[in-house]
Protein backbone atom coordinates (compact mmCIF):
# COMPACT_ATOMS: atom_id res chain seq x y z
CA UNK A 1 0.00 0.00 0.00
CA UNK A 2 1.71 3.03 -0.79
CA UNK A 3 1.46 5.92 1.65
CA UNK A 4 3.04 9.62 2.39
CA UNK A 5 4.75 11.21 5.35
CA UNK A 6 6.11 14.26 6.20
CA UNK A 7 9.21 13.82 8.47
CA UNK A 8 10.67 16.24 10.43
CA UNK A 9 14.61 15.63 11.81
CA UNK A 10 16.28 17.81 14.17
CA UNK A 11 19.84 17.79 16.08
CA UNK A 12 22.90 18.33 14.01
CA UNK A 13 21.75 17.52 10.54
CA UNK A 14 22.98 20.25 8.30
CA UNK A 15 26.73 20.68 7.59
CA UNK A 16 27.08 16.99 7.80
CA UNK A 17 26.34 15.30 4.83
CA UNK A 18 22.35 14.14 5.92
CA UNK A 19 20.54 15.22 2.83
CA UNK A 20 23.07 13.32 0.32
CA UNK A 21 23.13 10.64 2.49
CA UNK A 22 18.97 10.17 2.77
CA UNK A 23 18.96 10.66 -0.63
CA UNK A 24 20.85 7.61 -1.05
CA UNK A 25 18.78 5.37 1.30
CA UNK A 26 15.72 6.48 0.02
CA UNK A 27 16.63 5.53 -3.85
CA UNK A 28 17.93 2.19 -2.07
CA UNK A 29 14.50 1.57 -0.60
CA UNK A 30 12.65 3.19 -3.58
CA UNK A 31 11.01 5.96 -1.66
CA UNK A 32 9.49 9.03 -3.57
CA UNK A 33 9.69 12.86 -2.63
CA UNK A 34 12.01 15.70 -1.41
CA UNK A 35 14.59 16.41 1.46
CA UNK A 36 15.24 20.02 1.85
CA UNK A 37 17.29 22.02 4.86
CA UNK A 38 14.63 24.31 6.54
CA UNK A 39 15.73 27.88 8.76
CA UNK A 40 15.73 26.37 11.69
CA UNK A 41 18.10 24.04 11.40
CA UNK A 42 16.26 20.92 10.77
CA UNK A 43 15.63 18.62 7.73
CA UNK A 44 11.82 18.99 5.99
CA UNK A 45 11.15 15.08 4.72
CA UNK A 46 8.66 14.18 2.24
CA UNK A 47 8.57 10.79 1.78
CA UNK A 48 6.05 8.32 -0.42
CA UNK A 49 6.53 4.52 -0.82
CA UNK A 50 5.40 1.15 0.18
CA UNK A 51 4.62 1.09 4.12
CA UNK A 52 7.22 -1.35 4.77
CA UNK A 53 9.82 0.56 2.62
CA UNK A 54 8.92 4.11 4.84
CA UNK A 55 9.44 2.44 7.63
CA UNK A 56 12.79 0.95 7.30
CA UNK A 57 13.41 4.75 6.19
CA UNK A 58 12.28 6.24 9.13
CA UNK A 59 14.62 3.96 10.84
CA UNK A 60 17.81 5.42 8.90
CA UNK A 61 16.07 9.02 9.73
CA UNK A 62 16.69 8.22 13.27
CA UNK A 63 20.67 7.28 12.83
CA UNK A 64 21.29 9.81 10.01
CA UNK A 65 24.62 10.35 8.53
CA UNK A 66 27.98 9.20 9.80
CA UNK A 67 28.70 12.70 11.29
CA UNK A 68 25.06 13.64 12.10
CA UNK A 69 23.70 13.47 15.63
CA UNK A 70 19.88 12.68 15.45
CA UNK A 71 18.26 14.30 18.59
CA UNK A 72 13.67 14.02 17.72
CA UNK A 73 12.12 12.41 14.29
CA UNK A 74 8.59 13.38 13.82
CA UNK A 75 5.91 12.40 11.18
CA UNK A 76 2.77 12.67 10.44
CA UNK A 77 0.62 11.31 7.24
CA UNK A 78 0.11 13.00 3.88
CA UNK A 79 -2.49 12.45 0.88
CA UNK A 80 -0.66 10.74 -1.67
CA UNK A 81 1.47 12.77 -4.08
CA UNK A 82 2.18 12.43 -7.85
CA UNK A 83 5.85 12.07 -7.33
CA UNK A 84 8.88 10.54 -9.84
CA UNK A 85 11.86 10.43 -8.01
CA UNK A 86 13.77 11.87 -4.35
CA UNK A 87 14.70 15.13 -4.84
CA UNK A 88 17.51 17.14 -2.43
CA UNK A 89 15.94 20.99 -2.36
CA UNK A 90 17.75 23.80 -1.69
Amino acid sequence: MMKCIKITITGRVQGVWFRKHTKERADELGILGTIQNIMDRSVLIIAQGEENNLNEFLKYCHKGSPLSNVTNVSSEDLIPQDLSSFEILK
